[in-house]
Protein backbone atom coordinates (compact mmCIF):
# COMPACT_ATOMS: atom_id res chain seq x y z
CA UNK A 1 0.00 0.00 0.00
CA UNK A 2 1.13 3.55 -0.83
CA UNK A 3 0.11 6.24 1.22
CA UNK A 4 0.22 9.85 0.65
CA UNK A 5 -0.68 12.27 3.36
CA UNK A 6 -1.91 15.65 3.55
CA UNK A 7 -2.52 15.43 6.95
CA UNK A 8 -1.45 12.71 10.00
CA UNK A 9 -3.08 9.41 8.55
CA UNK A 10 -5.31 7.31 10.82
CA UNK A 11 -5.24 3.03 10.56
CA UNK A 12 -5.88 2.14 6.80
CA UNK A 13 -5.97 -1.54 7.56
CA UNK A 14 -9.44 -1.78 6.31
CA UNK A 15 -9.13 -0.04 3.16
CA UNK A 16 -8.91 -3.11 1.16
CA UNK A 17 -12.06 -3.49 1.31
CA UNK A 18 -14.23 -3.25 -2.17
CA UNK A 19 -14.40 0.84 -2.81
CA UNK A 20 -17.47 0.74 -5.20
CA UNK A 21 -15.41 1.48 -8.14
CA UNK A 22 -12.80 3.26 -6.33
CA UNK A 23 -10.28 -0.08 -5.69
CA UNK A 24 -7.67 -1.94 -7.78
CA UNK A 25 -7.04 -4.67 -6.22
CA UNK A 26 -3.49 -5.49 -7.63
CA UNK A 27 -2.01 -2.31 -5.20
CA UNK A 28 -3.50 0.32 -3.38
CA UNK A 29 -2.40 4.32 -3.50
CA UNK A 30 -4.32 6.29 -0.78
CA UNK A 31 -4.77 9.97 -0.83
CA UNK A 32 -5.49 12.18 2.30
CA UNK A 33 -7.23 15.28 1.82
CA UNK A 34 -7.27 18.18 3.85
CA UNK A 35 -8.91 18.03 6.80
CA UNK A 36 -11.44 20.95 6.73
CA UNK A 37 -11.50 20.03 2.59
CA UNK A 38 -15.42 20.54 1.80
CA UNK A 39 -17.03 17.83 -0.25
CA UNK A 40 -20.19 18.71 -1.99
CA UNK A 41 -22.10 18.77 -4.93
CA UNK A 42 -24.02 21.17 -6.99
CA UNK A 43 -27.08 22.30 -8.64
CA UNK A 44 -29.03 25.57 -10.84
CA UNK A 45 -32.08 26.45 -10.14
CA UNK A 46 -33.49 26.77 -13.48
CA UNK A 47 -32.78 23.02 -13.62
CA UNK A 48 -34.33 21.60 -10.53
CA UNK A 49 -36.76 23.47 -9.33
CA UNK A 50 -38.92 23.94 -11.81
CA UNK A 51 -42.59 26.67 -11.92
CA UNK A 52 -39.94 29.13 -13.04
CA UNK A 53 -40.76 32.67 -15.05
CA UNK A 54 -37.47 32.70 -16.72
CA UNK A 55 -36.36 33.10 -20.50
CA UNK A 56 -35.97 29.14 -20.21
CA UNK A 57 -39.66 28.79 -19.40
CA UNK A 58 -41.25 28.34 -22.98
CA UNK A 59 -37.85 26.67 -24.48
CA UNK A 60 -38.50 23.06 -25.37
CA UNK A 61 -34.71 21.94 -25.57
CA UNK A 62 -33.47 18.78 -28.12
CA UNK A 63 -35.06 15.39 -26.79
CA UNK A 64 -38.89 17.78 -26.62
CA UNK A 65 -38.47 18.65 -22.85
CA UNK A 66 -38.74 21.60 -20.69
CA UNK A 67 -37.96 23.29 -17.59
CA UNK A 68 -41.49 24.01 -16.58
CA UNK A 69 -41.70 20.88 -13.92
CA UNK A 70 -37.60 19.82 -14.47
CA UNK A 71 -37.16 17.85 -10.76
CA UNK A 72 -39.51 19.73 -9.03
CA UNK A 73 -37.30 20.76 -6.00
CA UNK A 74 -38.88 23.75 -6.12
CA UNK A 75 -41.77 21.92 -3.69
CA UNK A 76 -39.28 18.92 -2.81
CA UNK A 77 -36.29 20.66 -1.58
CA UNK A 78 -36.58 18.84 1.65
CA UNK A 79 -36.09 15.56 0.37
CA UNK A 80 -33.53 16.99 -1.77
CA UNK A 81 -31.92 17.97 1.72
CA UNK A 82 -32.32 14.62 2.73
CA UNK A 83 -30.27 13.20 -0.23
CA UNK A 84 -27.30 15.41 0.37
CA UNK A 85 -27.47 14.10 4.02
CA UNK A 86 -27.48 10.27 2.80
CA UNK A 87 -24.43 11.21 0.49
CA UNK A 88 -22.65 12.58 3.35
CA UNK A 89 -21.58 15.88 1.96
CA UNK A 90 -20.05 19.06 3.96
CA UNK A 91 -21.53 21.64 0.91
CA UNK A 92 -24.14 22.72 -1.10
CA UNK A 93 -23.58 24.73 -4.10
CA UNK A 94 -27.10 25.99 -5.13
CA UNK A 95 -28.67 28.54 -6.99
CA UNK A 96 -31.45 31.23 -5.84
CA UNK A 97 -33.45 32.43 -8.72
CA UNK A 98 -33.45 35.97 -9.54
CA UNK A 99 -36.91 35.89 -11.16
CA UNK A 100 -38.56 34.85 -8.17
CA UNK A 101 -37.12 37.92 -5.90
CA UNK A 102 -37.58 41.00 -7.66
CA UNK A 103 -40.34 41.76 -10.29
CA UNK A 104 -38.86 44.79 -11.19
CA UNK A 105 -35.97 46.98 -11.04
CA UNK A 106 -35.62 48.26 -7.64
CA UNK A 107 -38.40 46.29 -6.37
CA UNK A 108 -38.15 44.49 -2.84
CA UNK A 109 -37.69 40.76 -2.94
CA UNK A 110 -40.83 38.64 -2.95
CA UNK A 111 -41.02 37.77 0.55
CA UNK A 112 -43.02 34.09 0.10
CA UNK A 113 -40.05 33.32 -1.91
CA UNK A 114 -37.43 34.69 0.45
CA UNK A 115 -38.92 32.36 3.23
CA UNK A 116 -38.67 29.66 1.18
CA UNK A 117 -35.08 29.89 0.20
CA UNK A 118 -34.49 30.61 3.85
CA UNK A 119 -36.28 27.47 5.08
CA UNK A 120 -33.78 25.89 2.61
CA UNK A 121 -31.09 27.39 4.40
CA UNK A 122 -31.94 26.91 7.91
CA UNK A 123 -32.47 22.83 6.76
CA UNK A 124 -29.21 22.65 5.28
CA UNK A 125 -27.43 24.43 8.57
CA UNK A 126 -29.52 21.51 10.78
CA UNK A 127 -27.67 19.02 8.78
CA UNK A 128 -24.46 20.29 9.18
CA UNK A 129 -24.20 21.05 5.34
CA UNK A 130 -22.27 24.36 4.08
CA UNK A 131 -24.10 26.67 1.43
CA UNK A 132 -22.39 27.95 -1.37
CA UNK A 133 -25.09 30.49 -3.24
CA UNK A 134 -24.77 31.22 -6.74
CA UNK A 135 -26.19 34.38 -7.84
CA UNK A 136 -26.46 33.97 -11.53
CA UNK A 137 -26.99 30.98 -12.99
CA UNK A 138 -27.69 31.39 -16.75
CA UNK A 139 -30.99 32.75 -16.11
CA UNK A 140 -32.39 36.11 -15.76
CA UNK A 141 -36.01 37.91 -14.37
CA UNK A 142 -38.08 38.63 -17.68
CA UNK A 143 -37.84 42.01 -16.62
CA UNK A 144 -33.94 42.31 -17.64
CA UNK A 145 -34.28 40.57 -20.80
CA UNK A 146 -36.84 42.42 -21.65
CA UNK A 147 -34.81 45.50 -21.34
CA UNK A 148 -31.61 43.66 -23.88
CA UNK A 149 -30.07 41.65 -20.87
CA UNK A 150 -26.43 41.64 -20.23
CA UNK A 151 -26.03 44.17 -23.27
CA UNK A 152 -27.85 46.74 -21.09
CA UNK A 153 -25.16 48.78 -19.16
CA UNK A 154 -28.08 48.88 -16.70
CA UNK A 155 -28.43 45.63 -15.53
CA UNK A 156 -25.06 45.66 -13.76
CA UNK A 157 -26.65 48.05 -11.49
CA UNK A 158 -30.03 45.95 -11.11
CA UNK A 159 -27.93 43.04 -10.18
CA UNK A 160 -26.00 44.71 -7.76
CA UNK A 161 -29.20 46.17 -5.81
CA UNK A 162 -30.42 42.83 -6.50
CA UNK A 163 -27.85 41.33 -4.72
CA UNK A 164 -27.43 44.42 -1.99
CA UNK A 165 -31.21 43.47 -1.01
CA UNK A 166 -30.79 39.43 -0.56
CA UNK A 167 -27.09 39.67 1.19
CA UNK A 168 -28.26 42.06 3.47
CA UNK A 169 -31.12 39.42 4.39
CA UNK A 170 -28.89 35.98 3.87
CA UNK A 171 -26.12 37.05 5.71
CA UNK A 172 -27.38 35.29 8.84
CA UNK A 173 -27.61 31.96 6.29
CA UNK A 174 -24.50 32.53 4.49
CA UNK A 175 -20.75 33.00 4.13
CA UNK A 176 -19.62 31.71 0.61
CA UNK A 177 -21.32 33.59 -2.30
CA UNK A 178 -20.54 32.79 -6.38
CA UNK A 179 -21.52 36.00 -7.89
CA UNK A 180 -21.79 34.27 -11.72
CA UNK A 181 -21.42 30.93 -12.96
CA UNK A 182 -19.72 30.11 -16.35
CA UNK A 183 -20.18 33.71 -17.32
CA UNK A 184 -17.71 32.56 -20.52
CA UNK A 185 -20.04 29.36 -21.16
CA UNK A 186 -23.58 31.90 -20.61
CA UNK A 187 -22.34 34.34 -23.46
CA UNK A 188 -20.60 32.23 -26.11
CA UNK A 189 -24.10 29.90 -25.96
CA UNK A 190 -26.12 33.10 -26.04
CA UNK A 191 -24.57 35.05 -28.59
CA UNK A 192 -22.03 32.88 -30.72
CA UNK A 193 -23.25 29.67 -30.86
CA UNK A 194 -26.66 29.87 -30.63
CA UNK A 195 -27.57 28.02 -28.17
CA UNK A 196 -29.30 29.62 -25.17
CA UNK A 197 -31.83 32.16 -25.57
CA UNK A 198 -32.35 33.99 -27.85
CA UNK A 199 -30.43 31.73 -29.94
CA UNK A 200 -28.11 34.74 -31.96
CA UNK A 201 -24.78 33.26 -34.03
CA UNK A 202 -21.98 35.12 -34.55
CA UNK A 203 -22.21 38.18 -32.44
CA UNK A 204 -18.40 38.41 -31.44
CA UNK A 205 -19.20 42.29 -29.71
CA UNK A 206 -22.23 41.10 -28.10
CA UNK A 207 -20.29 38.59 -26.43
CA UNK A 208 -17.52 41.07 -25.48
CA UNK A 209 -20.21 43.38 -23.94
CA UNK A 210 -21.93 40.79 -22.05
CA UNK A 211 -18.32 40.00 -20.41
CA UNK A 212 -17.09 43.03 -19.98
CA UNK A 213 -21.00 43.88 -17.98
CA UNK A 214 -20.54 40.68 -16.08
CA UNK A 215 -16.85 41.72 -15.02
CA UNK A 216 -18.25 45.05 -13.77
CA UNK A 217 -21.01 43.66 -11.75
CA UNK A 218 -18.86 40.75 -10.27
CA UNK A 219 -16.04 43.30 -8.79
CA UNK A 220 -18.57 45.74 -7.39
CA UNK A 221 -20.62 42.55 -5.73
CA UNK A 222 -18.17 41.17 -4.61
CA UNK A 223 -17.08 44.50 -2.55
CA UNK A 224 -20.54 44.99 -1.58
CA UNK A 225 -20.64 41.80 0.12
CA UNK A 226 -17.51 41.95 1.96
CA UNK A 227 -18.18 44.64 3.43
CA UNK A 228 -21.49 43.28 4.52
CA UNK A 229 -19.98 40.66 5.88
CA UNK A 230 -21.46 37.58 7.01
CA UNK A 231 -22.68 36.12 10.57
CA UNK A 232 -22.11 32.50 10.63
CA UNK A 233 -17.80 32.46 9.84
CA UNK A 234 -15.85 34.73 7.61
CA UNK A 235 -17.08 35.71 4.22
CA UNK A 236 -15.94 34.62 0.65
CA UNK A 237 -16.75 35.47 -2.20
CA UNK A 238 -15.77 34.85 -6.25
CA UNK A 239 -17.25 33.84 -9.90
CA UNK A 240 -16.90 30.26 -11.26
CA UNK A 241 -14.96 29.80 -14.23
CA UNK A 242 -15.34 27.04 -16.97
CA UNK A 243 -11.99 26.33 -17.82
CA UNK A 244 -12.02 23.74 -21.34
CA UNK A 245 -8.31 22.94 -22.71
CA UNK A 246 -8.54 23.61 -26.66
CA UNK A 247 -6.12 21.68 -28.41
CA UNK A 248 -5.30 20.44 -32.35
CA UNK A 249 -5.81 16.79 -32.77
CA UNK A 250 -2.90 16.51 -34.85
CA UNK A 251 0.47 18.61 -34.20
CA UNK A 252 0.90 18.50 -38.29
CA UNK A 253 -2.20 20.80 -39.11
CA UNK A 254 -1.68 24.67 -38.43
CA UNK A 255 -5.01 25.83 -38.92
CA UNK A 256 -6.06 23.40 -36.00
CA UNK A 257 -3.70 25.27 -34.05
CA UNK A 258 -4.77 29.23 -34.96
CA UNK A 259 -8.46 27.63 -33.87
CA UNK A 260 -7.39 26.63 -30.42
CA UNK A 261 -5.27 29.23 -29.66
CA UNK A 262 -8.26 31.81 -30.95
CA UNK A 263 -10.62 29.75 -28.59
CA UNK A 264 -8.56 30.03 -25.88
CA UNK A 265 -7.53 33.58 -26.23
CA UNK A 266 -11.69 34.83 -26.37
CA UNK A 267 -13.30 31.99 -23.35
CA UNK A 268 -10.36 31.77 -20.96
CA UNK A 269 -7.81 34.53 -21.44
CA UNK A 270 -10.01 37.29 -22.09
CA UNK A 271 -12.68 36.67 -19.53
CA UNK A 272 -10.29 35.84 -16.52
CA UNK A 273 -9.13 39.66 -17.61
CA UNK A 274 -12.38 40.48 -17.57
CA UNK A 275 -12.94 39.01 -14.06
CA UNK A 276 -9.55 39.31 -12.31
CA UNK A 277 -7.84 41.61 -14.34
CA UNK A 278 -5.78 44.74 -12.17
CA UNK A 279 -8.08 45.92 -9.41
CA UNK A 280 -10.48 43.25 -9.92
CA UNK A 281 -8.34 40.63 -8.63
CA UNK A 282 -8.53 41.67 -5.71
CA UNK A 283 -12.52 42.58 -5.26
CA UNK A 284 -12.46 38.16 -5.07
CA UNK A 285 -11.60 36.41 -2.03
CA UNK A 286 -11.75 32.92 -4.27
CA UNK A 287 -11.69 31.62 -7.47
CA UNK A 288 -14.78 29.15 -8.41
CA UNK A 289 -13.01 26.40 -10.72
CA UNK A 290 -15.26 24.44 -13.10
CA UNK A 291 -13.55 21.53 -15.34
CA UNK A 292 -14.72 18.77 -17.62
CA UNK A 293 -12.20 18.33 -20.26
CA UNK A 294 -10.98 19.48 -23.35
CA UNK A 295 -11.93 19.99 -27.06
CA UNK A 296 -9.53 18.95 -29.82
CA UNK A 297 -10.16 19.92 -33.54
CA UNK A 298 -9.38 18.00 -36.35
CA UNK A 299 -9.86 19.87 -39.43
CA UNK A 300 -11.01 22.48 -37.70
CA UNK A 301 -14.32 20.83 -36.64
CA UNK A 302 -14.87 20.19 -32.69
CA UNK A 303 -14.02 16.66 -31.69
CA UNK A 304 -16.77 16.48 -29.25
CA UNK A 305 -20.10 14.28 -28.75
CA UNK A 306 -21.95 17.60 -28.55
CA UNK A 307 -20.80 18.29 -32.18
CA UNK A 308 -22.52 15.46 -33.59
CA UNK A 309 -19.82 12.79 -33.52
CA UNK A 310 -20.50 9.05 -31.96
CA UNK A 311 -18.67 8.60 -28.75
CA UNK A 312 -17.57 5.11 -29.88
CA UNK A 313 -16.00 6.86 -33.39
CA UNK A 314 -13.99 9.29 -31.16
CA UNK A 315 -12.74 6.16 -28.85
CA UNK A 316 -11.29 4.58 -31.56
CA UNK A 317 -9.69 7.70 -32.50
CA UNK A 318 -8.42 7.74 -28.80
CA UNK A 319 -10.46 10.15 -27.75
CA UNK A 320 -11.87 9.24 -24.32
CA UNK A 321 -15.41 11.26 -23.57
CA UNK A 322 -18.55 10.98 -21.95
CA UNK A 323 -21.62 11.92 -23.71
CA UNK A 324 -20.54 15.44 -23.95
CA UNK A 325 -17.26 15.94 -23.85
CA UNK A 326 -13.58 14.57 -24.15
CA UNK A 327 -11.93 13.70 -20.36
CA UNK A 328 -8.59 15.14 -19.61
CA UNK A 329 -7.92 14.54 -16.10
CA UNK A 330 -4.28 15.50 -16.64
CA UNK A 331 -5.35 19.07 -17.47
CA UNK A 332 -6.83 19.52 -13.99
CA UNK A 333 -3.36 19.42 -12.24
CA UNK A 334 -1.91 22.03 -14.81
CA UNK A 335 -5.02 24.27 -15.13
CA UNK A 336 -4.66 24.85 -11.11
CA UNK A 337 -1.63 25.05 -10.77
CA UNK A 338 -1.21 27.94 -13.33
CA UNK A 339 -4.43 29.68 -11.64
CA UNK A 340 -2.20 29.60 -8.24
CA UNK A 341 1.13 31.01 -9.79
CA UNK A 342 -1.31 33.59 -11.41
CA UNK A 343 -3.27 34.99 -8.78
CA UNK A 344 -2.81 33.19 -5.65
CA UNK A 345 -6.15 33.04 -4.64
CA UNK A 346 -8.14 29.91 -2.94
CA UNK A 347 -10.08 27.84 -5.07
CA UNK A 348 -13.36 26.01 -4.75
CA UNK A 349 -13.72 23.20 -8.17
CA UNK A 350 -17.19 24.11 -7.82
CA UNK A 351 -18.32 21.74 -10.85
CA UNK A 352 -16.69 18.45 -11.93
CA UNK A 353 -18.72 15.66 -13.25
CA UNK A 354 -19.31 13.38 -16.27
CA UNK A 355 -22.77 12.63 -18.25
CA UNK A 356 -23.14 9.26 -18.79
CA UNK A 357 -25.24 5.99 -18.09
CA UNK A 358 -21.83 4.43 -17.09
CA UNK A 359 -21.33 4.30 -13.88
CA UNK A 360 -18.60 2.82 -13.67
CA UNK A 361 -16.86 4.82 -16.66
CA UNK A 362 -18.16 7.88 -14.44
CA UNK A 363 -16.34 6.06 -11.42
CA UNK A 364 -12.93 6.09 -13.12
CA UNK A 365 -13.26 9.30 -14.55
CA UNK A 366 -14.09 11.12 -10.90
CA UNK A 367 -10.83 8.90 -9.56
CA UNK A 368 -8.61 10.21 -12.12
CA UNK A 369 -9.44 13.77 -11.80
CA UNK A 370 -9.58 13.96 -8.01
CA UNK A 371 -5.80 11.89 -8.29
CA UNK A 372 -4.93 15.25 -10.48
CA UNK A 373 -6.85 17.10 -7.52
CA UNK A 374 -4.64 15.70 -5.22
CA UNK A 375 -1.33 16.37 -7.07
CA UNK A 376 -2.16 20.20 -7.28
CA UNK A 377 -2.83 20.32 -3.65
CA UNK A 378 0.60 18.35 -2.71
CA UNK A 379 2.39 21.28 -4.93
CA UNK A 380 0.76 23.74 -3.04
CA UNK A 381 -2.12 25.29 -4.52
CA UNK A 382 -4.70 25.86 -1.88
CA UNK A 383 -8.19 24.00 -2.87
CA UNK A 384 -10.58 24.46 -0.09
CA UNK A 385 -13.40 21.95 -1.60
CA UNK A 386 -14.51 20.06 -4.80
CA UNK A 387 -18.80 20.15 -5.86
CA UNK A 388 -19.56 17.37 -7.84
CA UNK A 389 -22.09 17.92 -10.58
CA UNK A 390 -24.55 17.52 -10.12
CA UNK A 391 -26.81 16.40 -7.40
CA UNK A 392 -29.40 14.99 -9.04
CA UNK A 393 -30.16 14.36 -12.96
CA UNK A 394 -31.57 17.72 -14.27
CA UNK A 395 -32.62 19.74 -17.53
CA UNK A 396 -29.54 20.08 -19.02
CA UNK A 397 -30.31 23.21 -20.93
CA UNK A 398 -30.64 22.90 -24.80
CA UNK A 399 -30.34 19.25 -24.04
CA UNK A 400 -32.84 18.69 -21.82
CA UNK A 401 -33.16 15.13 -19.29
CA UNK A 402 -30.90 13.19 -22.07
CA UNK A 403 -27.86 13.81 -20.05
CA UNK A 404 -27.28 12.10 -17.06
CA UNK A 405 -24.78 13.86 -14.58
CA UNK A 406 -26.32 12.64 -11.25
CA UNK A 407 -25.19 11.30 -8.11
CA UNK A 408 -29.13 10.82 -7.59
CA UNK A 409 -31.34 9.13 -10.53
CA UNK A 410 -34.53 10.76 -11.40
CA UNK A 411 -37.14 8.96 -13.10
CA UNK A 412 -38.48 11.98 -15.48
CA UNK A 413 -41.15 9.14 -16.99
CA UNK A 414 -42.38 9.27 -13.94
CA UNK A 415 -44.81 11.84 -13.26
CA UNK A 416 -43.83 11.49 -9.30
CA UNK A 417 -39.95 11.95 -10.05
CA UNK A 418 -38.53 9.32 -7.75
CA UNK A 419 -35.32 9.80 -6.64
CA UNK A 420 -32.96 6.85 -6.30
CA UNK A 421 -29.55 6.45 -5.16
CA UNK A 422 -26.63 5.55 -7.71
CA UNK A 423 -23.86 3.27 -7.81
CA UNK A 424 -21.41 6.34 -7.78
CA UNK A 425 -23.49 8.26 -5.14
CA UNK A 426 -22.26 5.60 -2.98
CA UNK A 427 -19.22 5.00 -4.11
CA UNK A 428 -19.14 9.26 -3.13
CA UNK A 429 -20.71 8.97 0.12
CA UNK A 430 -17.31 6.52 1.17
CA UNK A 431 -15.36 9.24 -0.24
CA UNK A 432 -16.55 12.33 1.75
CA UNK A 433 -17.39 10.46 4.90
CA UNK A 434 -13.40 9.45 4.89
CA UNK A 435 -11.82 12.00 3.17
CA UNK A 436 -9.65 9.81 1.14
CA UNK A 437 -9.12 8.00 -1.72
CA UNK A 438 -8.17 5.15 -2.94
CA UNK A 439 -6.70 4.22 -5.92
Amino acid sequence: MIVSDLEPTDDLRGAARDRNGFHNARQETVLNFPRHFLWGAATAPTQIEGHVQNEWTNVVARDGNTCRLACDSYHRYAEDVEWLVKLGVKAYRMGVEWSRLQSAPGAALNQKELARYCDLLDRLKQAGIEPMVVLHHFSNPPWITASGGWLNRKTVDAFVDYVGKLVGVLRGHVRLWNTFNEPDTYASNTYLLGEFPPFLKRRFLAFRTVIANMGEAHERACRFIRAQGSEVGPVGVGFSKNWTWFHPFRNTTPWDHCLAAMCDAIFNQWVLRAFLGGRRKDASTFLGLNYYGRVRFANLRALVPVNGLCPQRLAGMGVVCDDMFERHPGGLETILKRLHRRYGLPVYLTEHGAASADDEFRARDLKENLAALHRAISHGVDVRGFFYWSLLDNFEWQFGFSKKFGLIAVDFSDAKLPRKMKPLGHAYRTLCQENRLTL
